[in-house]
């Protein structure tokens, strides 16, 4: 039992004052930075205050890019990596609901054996078999597009275990209710079960979305044309690419402003997320 007197809550507050703190200071710092002109950066030192160029400098990011380090204006790369995020995250959803389903409602040969096969996928990530997707990608002729940026990262065992593990929970009650009632395997899935998953599915979407719009490798080895870059890769292309040194203010503003889809997407979907990460009982 928590101890609630007055110095407990005194350094539980301090804790988490110090943690935040550490979180979001170097956000306080990219954001004072995309507000000075460049000469600012060259002394070594940072400002902690905003300066006078925040109009100019998300206008430039927004508008003009940087064409030296090959980065196209940012409105384009925001939008491909929108598309990804989201082809990504509603595909892994689909397919993980419908495997989970499969595996509990249904009774065929094998299917423990093979929801335990969809779970040894997580020490497979992508980095560890990037060499045969891309081979596979290639083939099928889906370089430098939408299809090949999402289509290889769509499934999830991580999902499809979470919904198995929920509706294992779902009374069976409900089940034959519905089967009296003559509903199908589909109508009980499409009135009950979607319905009871509402929270694990917002608590799973935002952690999908975030996992697609932060894609980097993947985009950097199948896109060479500049209409499927994705932020990401304009970010990596702004501080390595050119021939003189990062315009760091224009880094820093498009930084800024490729944080904000997944804050809004969390902002959004708080209440939910969090009733999905911690409701036990439904």
């Amino acid at each position: 039992m928590v101890d609630n007197n007055r110095w407990g809550n005194f350094f539980a507050h301090l804790v988490l004052i110090v943690g935040v703190a550490i979180v979001v200071f170097p956000v306080y710092v990219a954001i004072i930075a995309s507000t000075h002109p460049p000469g600012t950066f060259v002394r070594g030192v940072m400002p902690l205050l905003p300066g006078p160029n925040a109009w100019e400098n998300y206008r430039t990011v927004i508008t003009e890019g940087r064409s030296r380090a090959g980065t196209p204006p940012i409105g384009g790369m925001m939008w491909n990596s929108f598309i990804m995020a989201m082809a990504i995250t509603i595909g892994k959803l689909s397919i993980s609901i419908i495997s989970a389903f499969a595996i509990v409602y249904f009774r065929f040969p094998g299917r423990i054996f093979f929801f335990w096969i969809i779970f040894l996928t997580l020490m497979l990530p992508v980095e560890v078999r990037i060499v045969p997707t891309f081979q596979v990608v290639a083939d099928f002729g889906m370089l430098n597009s939408f299809a090949g940026l999402s289509i290889p990262l769509i499934a999830s065992a991580t999902a499809t275990f979470l919904f198995r593990q929920f509706f294992m929970t779902v009374p069976e009650e409900l089940m034959e209710a519905a089967r009296v009632d003559g509903a199908g395997p589909m109508k009980f899935f499409k009135d009950i079960l979607l319905p009871l998953s509402i929270t694990n599915i917002a608590a799973l979407f935002v952690i999908m979305f975030i996992y697609g719009w932060n894609q980097y490798l993947w985009p950097l080895l199948i896109t060479t044309d500049p209409e499927y870059y994705t932020i990401v890769m304009g970010i990596q292309r702004m501080v390595t690419g050119g021939d003189s040194e990062p315009l760091w203010h224009l880094v820093m503003a498009t930084v800024v402003l490729a944080a904000l889809p997944p804050v809004l997407v969390i902002l959004f979907m708080q209440r939910l997320f969090v009733k999905g990460l911690t409701e036990t009982e439904k």
